[in-house]
């Protein structure tokens, strides 16, 4: 299948690159690129997180680390998209050229090593470190402080002991590795075409299946239906289209690859518990609140 080789705005005079953002849900189709990635989620219990061959539901806090040139992506799957937390560091392991072979920094070269696989860290070590993983900022005047941040970061996973590789086939799922490839094709196709009109005769000629057939797999490994899969993403860019857009609900609707206003509003608000319109309202009260509080706090 084919995967999206992304470009990140990592200069060469950059050691890393942060970005921070709240996610109300994943379209993360199956990607590579040349730079190490190191990605932290919180309160994103129920997606689906795939690298290479590994196939897992998340739990509330995820840590993954990615050498350069792993295949991995994330999938809505049971995720309820309430106020994740997302803090993605992406960076060049020759930042550490000169130093890497040195003793101090053994520990972190195994790491780096053990990232062509794929790295899940252990639950205490993710709360001892996403403090200062939220910290961690692309501003120039704090650079050399982030980077020494940074680098603490990277020496406690290193010493991690309960830090678990993530193996080329995922025994604890009972994937195989035709059936990653299958849900990769699938969920990349869904996310790429989500706008358009798809057919569950469309999705099985991809992956030579009958149409009863694709549906028993999906079913099988995410739990839901070709259209409840189909239907999660269209959810998930709705939301966001709600909250970050000003286009009206009729246009988020068509956006979002939903093509009836009054069907758009009976799954949303199935999904959501209320409707698109009350939705957007109840969002940017909460962030009115939010800004209102920062500013009294800060006068």
């Amino acid at each position: 299948m084919d995967v999206l080789k992304e470009i990140t705005p990592l200069s060469p005079e950059d050691c890393f690159m942060v970005i921070q953002r709240a996610r109300y849900g994943f379209a993360y189709p199956l990607h590579v690129h040349p730079e190490f990635e190191l990605n932290f989620l919180e309160n994103a219990e129920g997606a689906i997180r795939i690298v290479e061959e590994s196939v897992e539901e998340i739990g509330d806090l995820d840590l993954m680390l990615v050498a350069g040139g792993t295949k991995h992506a994330y999938s809505n799957h049971r995720c309820v998209f309430h106020n994740v937390k997302e803090v993605t560091i992406q960076f060049n392991a020759s930042i550490f050229d000169s130093l890497i072979n040195k003793r101090p920094l053994k520990m972190i070269k195994h790491l780096f090593e053990n990232a062509r696989r794929g790295i899940v860290f252990s639950p205490g070590v993710i709360q001892n470190v996403s403090a200062r993983l939220k910290t961690l900022t692309n501003e120039a005047n704090n650079s050399f402080l982030n980077l020494m941040v940074f680098m603490e970061v990277l020496n406690e996973l290193a010493q991690d002991e309960a830090a678990r590789p993530l193996n080329a086939a995922n025994n604890s799922t009972g994937f195989s590795g035709i059936d990653v490839d299958r849900l990769e094709t699938i969920m990349f196709y869904l996310q790429q075409n989500y706008q358009k009109s798809i057919t569950l005769a469309d999705v099985a000629s991809l992956i030579n299946m009958s149409e009863a057939s694709l549906n028993r797999f999906l079913k099988k490994w995410t739990g839901k239906t070709f259209i409840d899969n189909l239907n999660d993403i269209r959810i998930s860019e709705a939301t966001n289209r709600l909250l970050d857009t000003s286009d009206t609900v009729a246009e988020v609707c068509y956006k979002s690859g939903f093509n009836n206003l009054s069907h758009f509003n009976r799954i949303f608000k199935k999904r959501k518990g209320v409707t698109p319109t009350e939705y957007r309202e109840q969002h940017i009260q909460t962030r009115f609140r939010f800004s209102y509080l920062n500013v009294k706090k800060d006068k």
